[in-house]
């Protein structure tokens, strides 16, 4: 970020949204895949519209898994998320399967045979980041803007809010004042709710969860607080929108506040470098920051398809590094084994664990004790100051 005042802004969308549907219903067959074989393969897309559901990809990995159970799956995943909706139902939409056998071409590259280890399942490129704006060592917007949209979330779940609906956005504008985040200065949630409620009833019950999820003091002016800025917002997800595996990259990294390789997340096993790697790449990024190494901390790896080993490993430091970057990036090479295999194994990811981060993040979370979020770990701060000693 140039300067040192500024505003920056970073959006978030809830599970709700029609692009996180699919994102959601695409890592719950990854993890259908994985519970059952944990070395399947998986590239599944969602297209979701109004009461209808379509997945199409490829995919290697148990034969009882059915076209009738991912089609369950799907519903189930819809169903948890809260759709039960004229337009848009867990139980009514159509659901068209057309996920087929992975190519042969793709799965010769990526298997180990012989004296060959396994190969990264595509060409790209794929940043991590880490700043100590936050807890979390999150950017602080992107941050805000998750949390808010989950304080909504966990209260329409509960019951606590029963007048709202799955599908809403938020958006968040902070104030920087040399280099650090010191206030709001405006916030736009748009949710969808029920037809009985006015607008003004809306902007209430949100202004709670925004007031408490924002630092105290950190509130916008009112004039710059908006809520359903179009003043209506009852028809929502997939029957108000399309929605797509993918599509949301921003949202589920760093709010723009880093680069971004381009790959999407969701939908693909842990082969798929656009999912591994940029885990990896966070992993290491986050634990950078968290060893007083920098304030900041970007990290790019690329890979080709086929191939074990990465091609490049790229540190900025943004002039707040305590450490040569040169010798950092060296450091980071023998701390962890950046191979595809390497980082499968180093965070444990054939597991049935992707789901959850289709929604809110998949990163700046808590790791979990099944293994979720291993990447958000800060496991290695010892060993880079070892290896940098």
């Amino acid at each position: 970020m140039p300067g040192k005042n500024f505003l920056f802004t970073s959006e978030s969308v809830s599970e709700g949204h029609p692009d996180k549907v699919c994102d959601r219903i695409s890592d719950s067959i990854v993890d259908l895949y994985l519970s059952e074989d944990p070395f399947s393969r998986v590239a599944c897309e969602t297209l979701t519209t109004t009461n209808r559901i379509v997945l199409a990809g490829e995919v290697r990995g148990p034969g009882n898994i059915t076209k009738s159970l991912i089609e369950e799956t799907a519903r189930a995943a819809v169903k948890d998320i809260g759709y039960e909706q004229d337009g848009f139902h867990w139980k009514n939409a159509a659901v068209d399967v057309y996920l087929h056998a992975q190519s042969a071409d793709i799965a010769q590259g990526v298997d180990a045979a012989g004296n060959k280890d396994e190969g990264a399942g595509d060409q790209g490129i794929m940043f991590g980041y880490a700043v100590n704006e936050t807890e979390v060592l999150m950017p602080a917007p992107i941050y805000y803007s998750h949390n808010i949209l989950k304080a909504l979330a966990d209260a329409r779940h509960s019951g606590a809010e029963k007048g709202l609906g799955p599908d809403s956005k938020s958006q968040v504008t902070l104030a920087y004042e040399n280099g650090k985040p010191v206030r709001a200065t405006s916030v736009v949630v748009s949710t969808q709710h029920n037809d009985d409620l006015d607008t003004e009833t809306v902007r209430e019950i949100v202004r709670n969860y925004v007031v408490d999820v924002l630092p105290d003091g950190w509130m916008c002016p009112e004039e710059e607080f908006y809520v359903n800025p179009t003043g209506k917002f009852v028809i929502g997800g997939p029957d108000g929108d399309a929605g797509l595996t993918g599509r949301k990259i921003i949202v589920d990294t760093y709010g723009g506040a880093a680069p971004h390789g381009g790959g999407a997340f969701s939908g693909k096993d842990p082969t798929k470098v656009d999912r591994s790697a940029a885990y990896a790449s966070r992993y290491l990024a986050k634990n950078v920051v968290a060893a007083g190494l920098a304030d900041r901390c970007c990290i790019q790896v690329s890979y080709a398809i086929g191939v074990s080993k990465p091609l490049s490993l790229y540190v900025d430091l943004y002039g707040t590094g305590k450490v040569n970057e040169d010798k950092l990036a060296k450091a980071l090479m023998e701390v962890m084994d950046l191979s595809p295999r390497g980082i499968r194994e180093h965070l444990g990811l054939n597991k049935p664990i992707y789901a959850r981060t289709a929604a809110y993040g998949h990163f700046g979370r808590t790791p979990d004790a099944d293994g979720g979020f291993s990447w958000e770990k800060t496991d290695l701060v010892d060993s880079l100051k070892s290896a940098l000693s």
